[in-house]
């Protein structure tokens, strides 16, 4: 782990944990911590011995969103360029959020303090998120005259429903721990000392599974609400012939068949 860097990744018994390590700055994501991130993410998703992420702040913020003086230097680019550049920086957002919610193995966001536009944004596109007594949440981009564009559009409807996430959107407004527990947007609470341990600890368990059949699940359930009926079996049916040629599944049944031969007192 390199204290310097924006971004730090530890891995221990197959659970890596990335800090968002800006915390001068409430870990807003600027530029440069974005190539961090990118290169982290990419690292875990195509380490085999990895089996599952959590990913929180540094300091006393989870994510406070883009770096505000990233703005001020678009805004200052020849006119013709900002179209341009503003959809260039884009992409590199889309592909960021991507990787993290695509990301083939169990992810968990433990949000230790403030999580601001496209830091909740970030925080919608784990598969759980873990939140300390100072957490709160907040889709703030409307005060600086934009749209959530990390995610927030398509994440915080489902988990809170449309109208509640338009009116969240709309407002801008801080959402506090207790509401996010009650909306859906948090799914546990734990104290500010034992929250990594704690996301962690849940990491572990939701990572014990066969990493095949979590992989390929986590791809269909991304896609469930799109979906129609046919088109999930269908995918499962596709995804079940991948799992059947797994080592996790033929270890799996093996080990149940001597169990069963054992007790039954016979052998194979």
């Amino acid at each position: 782990m390199n204290s310097s860097s924006l971004i730090e990744l530890e891995t221990a018994d197959g659970i890596a944990t990335l800090w968002l390590n800006r915390p001068e700055k409430r870990n807003a994501m600027s530029d440069d911590m974005r190539t961090e991130f990118i290169a982290a993410l990419e690292h875990v998703a195509n380490d085999k011995a990895i089996r599952a992420l959590v990913l929180t702040g540094r300091g006393k913020g989870f994510c406070a969103g883009g770096d505000v003086a990233g703005m001020e230097r678009r805004m200052q680019a020849p006119a013709g360029e900002v179209g341009f550049n503003g959809w260039s920086r884009q992409q590199r957002v889309h592909h960021t959020q991507s990787l993290l919610h695509t990301m083939p193995k169990p992810t968990i966001a433990a949000v230790n303090g403030a999580a601001s536009g496209l830091g909740a944004d970030t925080a919608l596109a784990c598969d759980f998120i873990i939140a300390s007594d100072a957490a709160s949440f907040t889709w703030s981009y409307i005060h600086r005259g934009i749209v959530p564009d990390g995610g927030g559009m398509y994440f915080l409807p489902r988990r809170v429903g449309l109208s509640k996430a338009k009116e969240l959107i709309f407002s801008g407004r801080k959402v506090e721990l207790e509401e996010a527990l009650r909306l859906g947007i948090a799914d546990r609470q734990s104290d500010a000392q034992s929250l990594v341990a704690d996301a962690q600890r849940w990491a572990a368990e939701m990572s014990q599974g066969s990493g095949t059949a979590l992989a390929l699940g986590k791809t269909i359930l991304n896609q469930s609400f799109e979906l129609s009926a046919h088109q999930v079996f269908a995918q499962g049916s596709q995804a079940q012939g991948i799992c059947y040629t797994s080592t996790e599944h033929r270890e799996s049944v093996m080990a149940f068949l001597a169990k069963s031969s054992a007790k039954n007192g016979t052998t194979k």
